[in-house]
């Protein structure tokens, strides 16, 4: 009896879980949600925007999906969609499509990937799906 004392509550668990439908995003737009308080940025790649393994890849639609806090600092950047690349004004760091950092720059390391599992044209955040998990052992994401 003690145990379920610990477990959380249904409400608790499911705050832990959001749900976009990718069907409905368009390319070069980025649409902004937030899953357990972070801003988690989805952007639909473009032909001209180069694929990369950190892709999340729904029939033939490539999707860039991160937390959206820069790993300098936690600032948030922006998204210049003529330029395809994340800014941080904060201290100058620039992210590619990819969420890769660039070189030379303050940031460490790339925009980190939330746990994630795809249910049809859904993402599932907050679940450690097959995709996840194999970009999790390629050392993609942390």
């Amino acid at each position: 009896a003690a145990k379920r004392t610990w477990d959380p509550l249904p409400s608790v668990k499911a705050a832990g879980f959001t749900t976009v439908d990718l069907a409905v995003v368009k390319p070069n737009e980025l649409i902004v949600e937030k899953w357990r308080g972070k801003p988690i940025f989805i952007l639909k790649k473009t032909a001209d925007m180069e694929a990369h393994d950190r892709d999340v890849v729904i029939g033939s639609d490539r999707y860039h999906v991160s937390i959206g806090l820069c790993t300098h600092l936690g600032c948030i950047p922006a998204y210049k969609k003529d330029e395809h690349v994340f800014f941080c004004a904060c201290h100058g760091g620039e992210f590619d499509a990819s969420g890769v950092n660039k070189p030379d720059l303050p940031p460490p390391s790339p925009l980190e990937i939330p746990p994630y599992k795809i249910v049809g044209t859904k993402i599932l955040l907050g679940e450690a799906g097959p995709e996840y998990k194999k970009m999790l052992d390629a050392g993609l994401t942390v």
